[in-house]
């Protein structure tokens, strides 16, 4: 009902075209604070009703005029549930969104296009340079330093590192470990973002190289590349986790959270080795939602902690690794 615009410049939906359930998007129109990244982020925008007269008092265009300025397509008037209905029991498949060609040219179009497997994603959609994130004069080096690796990075997770009183730069994916230590972070985090982990070996062997060094939070990807350094494999989900509605069981705790996911990989655990430990399950389908080291200091989930959109019940996570950043610095 609510979150289109986060999930619009969401870069872990780079790439796809995005059908949301809910029968009428854009009743609060878009406006110039609920942006997760820099730009509008999915490759297609499919719905069944669009609301052409939004009633907010922060909305500033309409999601037409939000998506015609950038160029990215949008069709309504579609039985979206019937999408669903097609995608739940198929499968996450390939699209191609068409005002101009018949259904068999479309289709014809799109079996020349590559697979959505075969695409870096990270490299279309990570910062060009390194930058500090709403740097003030009350930074102090007595605030802890949290270098972010920019994956496909959501704004919301800069800003509550920010309120929770931290010095924050973002450094692009490409970054190496030496220039990322030579920034002196106290604590590193690895974003999420999109695509298929497989592709990302080059930022594989950074994390590799940082996991011992600092203190490390994984969200989303950055849990299945913090696997991946390890030496765990992970796998293509034939659904994947979308919206703000998932229960996760904590397996250190017992207790039961609503979570925000986004992800359509995961990691396999018959392959994590003994010194990595499953702390979290997805009740839905049981793949693992969060990880942590028996003896350095990482963990990571596979869900959102951040949300935005979705529950913030899961922010906690953020205040844990601030402290775990202490108690090593």
């Amino acid at each position: 009902m609510v979150g289109y615009q986060e999930m619009l410049t969401d870069p872990s939906y780079a790439g796809q075209l995005v059908v949301p359930t809910y029968p009428l998007i854009g009743n609060y129109g878009t406006n110039e604070q609920d942006f997760e990244s820099a730009r509008i982020q999915v490759r297609g925008f499919v719905v069944r009703e669009e609301c052409r007269q939004p009633s907010h008092y922060l909305s500033a265009k309409t999601l037409h005029e939000y998506l015609a300025e950038s160029n990215v397509p949008g069709i309504y008037g579609v039985d979206t549930r019937a999408i669903t209905r097609k995608l739940r029991s198929a499968g996450v498949m390939m699209g191609y969104l068409t005002s101009q060609k018949t259904p068999e040219q479309a289709l014809a179009e799109l079996k020349k296009l590559p697979d959505y497997d075969t695409i870096d994603f990270v490299r279309q959609v990570t910062t060009e340079k390194t930058y500090p994130w709403a740097p003030g004069p009350d930074d102090s080096k007595s605030s802890p330093h949290i270098v972010v690796l920019d994956c496909g990075l959501k704004y919301s997770i800069l800003r509550i590192l920010r309120r929770l009183g931290c010095r924050v730069t973002a450094v692009p994916g490409t970054t190496s470990a030496g220039n990322i230590l030579d920034l002196k972070p106290d604590g590193l985090l690895f974003s999420p973002g999109p695509g298929d982990p497989e592709r990302l070996d080059y930022i594989v062997d950074t994390v590799k190289q940082l996991i011992a060094k600092r203190p490390v939070m994984g969200i989303c990807l950055g849990n299945q590349l913090i696997a991946r350094a390890f030496g765990a494999k992970t796998f293509k989900l034939k659904f994947g986790h979308r919206g703000g509605n998932h229960p996760v069981r904590d397996l250190e705790t017992g207790r039961i959270h609503i979570t925000a996911q986004n992800h359509g990989y995961a990691v396999d655990p018959d392959t994590l080795p003994d010194g990595l430990a499953v702390t979290r399950i997805n009740l839905n389908d049981g793949t693992v939602e969060g990880l942590r080291h028996r003896e350095l200091p990482v963990f990571s989930s596979q869900y959102h902690s951040e949300a935005s959109p979705g529950p913030l019940d899961n922010t906690y996570l953020f205040e844990n690794f601030l402290e775990m950043v202490r108690g090593e610095k």
